[in-house]
């Protein structure tokens, strides 16, 4: 197979912190202000997989795309909602790539119990809104003028997803390295997305 989703480690920092850059560095896409490095990327994907899924994209043994959850908020009521952002390689977009680590994370999310995904998306963003669209999120609102950045200030708009039925009783979320990364129905999760790509078509 020439391409693969799989979880994040510690070799795919450096190509996190490359993929990640243009939407720092002179774009409002993020709020950062400075580009995280490999060890600021390599730290957070520890940090992240203790509890929820960090995928990549691997291409013919390139990393070209990530796709990330985080807990939505703290507080104990939010346990099965979480925050998603997916990012592509400028030379990988419009070939599936951010579809499929999507639907792939969400349905790692799905299995391990989380009911809610959401998404924020700095506006204007046409093809981030389109893609969000595309595998299933709806509006919510938008935040006017929440973020000062590059001289000008920005609106956020938030988008929601369901993940699974909202059940009166709910156990809590597993975390990731709970739910058995070896099971069928982890591995099956995870080649959710792969239906998606369409990089072989795209280099012919």
């Amino acid at each position: 197979m020439t391409t693969d989703i799989r979880l994040a480690t510690l070799a795919d920092a450096a190509a996190l912190a490359a993929i990640y850059a243009p939407a720092v560095d002179g774009q409002a896409t993020s709020f950062e202000l400075e580009p995280p490095d490999a060890v600021e990327m390599g730290r957070r994907v520890v940090a992240v997989t203790a509890r929820t899924p960090w995928l990549v994209c691997v291409h013919r043994g390139v990393t070209i795309g990530y796709a990330y959850a985080t807990q939505h908020r703290d507080r104990a009521a939010y346990a099965w909602s979480a925050e998603v952002s997916a990012y592509v390689d400028a030379n990988s977009q419009r070939a599936g790539v951010g579809r499929a680590l999507y639907n792939s994370l969400f349905a790692v999310l799905a299995l391990q119990g989380y009911r809610s995904a959401y998404a924020g998306i700095t506006l204007p963003n046409a093809a981030s809104v389109r893609l969000h669209e595309t595998v299933g999120f709806r509006p919510v609102g938008i935040y006017h003028d929440i973020g000062y950045k590059l001289g000008r200030w920005h609106d956020v708009a938030w988008f929601e997803r369901a993940l699974g039925p909202h059940e009166a009783e709910e156990r809590p979320p597993r975390p990731l390295r709970e739910i058995g990364l070896d099971t069928p129905e982890f591995t099956a999760a995870m080649a959710t997305g792969l239906q998606w790509l369409h990089l072989e078509a795209r280099a012919r």
